[in-house]
């Protein structure tokens, strides 16, 4: 595998991570919305990473390159199911005096954070070693 491929897939990793890390903070954002109706509510959203392995025979046509990595499949909602709350005062209210919140779960979501963190963290490692790797080799080079 050469240093190009190596940070091509760090790359793809930190670049998942990031969407990760968006769409967890969006979520903490709206964990305290509520809605009229339970299909207005907020539902949490979930990305779905999907690995890319190409064959080295296989070319990409747009590129004439060769990809590996993870990337962003899709961002789903949660299927939880979102929570009533009685509060008849609220201008959102509906007949029976309820209102919806988010399926959003603070807890879970900042554990998802910390996961998205270090896996960021990891993929950001991975490029500073690679990175220092290929300047070892350079230096070897010059004597």
């Amino acid at each position: 595998m050469s240093a190009d491929a190596l940070l091509k897939i760090a790359g793809s990793g930190l670049n998942a991570q990031l969407t990760r890390m968006n769409t967890i903070a969006s979520n903490l954002a709206n964990a305290t919305v509520v809605a009229g109706s339970a299909e207005e509510a907020y539902k949490a959203k979930r990305v779905v990473f999907s690995s890319l392995m190409m064959n080295p025979d296989q070319q990409n046509s747009l590129q004439g390159e060769t990809r590996r990595g993870v990337y962003v499949s899709e961002v789903i909602d949660d299927t939880e199911s979102v929570k009533q709350i009685h509060e008849p005062g609220n201008a959102l209210a509906n007949e029976e005096g309820y209102v919806f919140g988010s399926n959003v779960n603070e807890i879970e979501e900042m554990v998802e954070m910390l996961d998205a963190s270090r896996a960021y963290q990891n993929n950001v490692s991975v490029v500073s070693t690679a990175q220092e790797l290929m300047t070892r080799t350079l230096d070897l080079l010059k004597v």
